[in-house]
């Protein structure tokens, strides 16, 4: 149980470390996004880099949320401060999809708006971009399913989101230098179209946060192993009411045992450490098992 709370503490505050790294690479690449698109006169890459200095908003945040679901439990907080960690990315996709919503009003106001082409210099910035938030993206990704992690995973998706803009400013700026002045609005609908792509991710983010709030059962195998780990135990006649929810990293069990009706109180008590025991060992991120011992006739 202890090695389980230390690993699960540890891959928090790795987690915290993440983000804050993140944190640092949004703040660099919206400084030289918003510098490009003002010089470069790109409206498409000042809204690109305004999404990313949101970014670093979401960052921070998520670094938060991470530093205090890393806490151990206290008086009032008997389970931990998991929780932390899905607000922290409900807040992070009400972000992305407020800075949607922002970003497609300033984008259709631009369509009205005269404005120079774009420098040719800002599509190498959008291309450093795109492979560092790529880059990024698969790295955090990665141990966010490792850890199974709510946030990282939503943070993950954030660096990816900002290299999808990156790359729809790519195309919208190369089309408006190709194209001429007839078509120098084409990185104000690239705008746009990243709007939607962002709206769209936003919406994909929240909804997983809000699953884990609500305590919904958490799907994939850990069911069928909490299950095959505690009908292993000598002495368990029929497993009932398996009930599991997440709390930050870590997953509560409960579970109702039914055993022979004619052993001892003392059997039956053991048996259910035994089965505490067996589950907590099949799957790390098992913080806790609550067993209840239910009578069953004998065969």
């Amino acid at each position: 149980m202890a090695a389980q709370a230390h690993a699960s503490k540890e891959n928090l505050q790795t987690g915290a470390r993440v983000a804050l790294f993140g944190l640092v690479i949004n703040v660099i690449l919206a400084s030289g996004k918003i510098l490009a698109g003002v010089f470069g006169h790109a409206y498409v890459l000042i809204a690109d880099g305004i999404e990313s200095a949101l970014d670093v908003g979401g960052s921070i945040v998520i670094w938060a949320g991470l530093k205090v679901a890393a806490r151990p439990p206290d008086a009032t907080h008997p389970y931990g401060h998991g929780k932390a960690e899905p607000l922290a990315a409900i807040a992070v996709a009400v972000g992305v999809l407020v800075a949607a919503l922002g970003l497609a009003v300033l984008s259709v106001r631009g369509l009205f708006l005269p404005h120079h082409a774009p420098a040719g210099f800002t599509l190498v910035v959008l291309i450093v971009t795109v492979a560092v938030k790529e880059i990024w993206f698969r790295y955090v990704n990665r141990f966010g399913r490792d850890i199974d992690s709510t946030a990282i995973k939503t943070d993950a998706l954030h660096h990816r989101i900002d290299a999808i803009v990156s790359a729809a400013a790519f195309v919208g700026i190369t089309i408006a230098l190709v194209g001429g002045a007839k078509w120098r609005s084409a990185d104000d609908w690239a705008a746009l179209f990243a709007c939607a792509i962002i709206a769209a991710n936003g919406a994909r983010l929240l909804w997983p946060a809000l699953r884990e709030i609500m305590d919904t059962a958490p799907r994939g195998k850990i069911v069928d192993v909490v299950q095959r780990a505690a009908c292993s135990v000598d002495g368990v006649k029929a497993i009932e009411k398996p009930r599991i929810r997440k709390m930050g990293l870590e997953f509560y069990v409960d579970l109702h045992v039914g055993v022979d009706g004619d052993i001892s109180v003392r059997e039956g008590h053991r048996i259910a450490h035994r089965v505490k025991r067996a589950v907590q060992e099949c799957d790390k991120r098992i913080a806790d098992v609550l067993v209840h011992i239910e009578p069953r006739e004998s065969m």
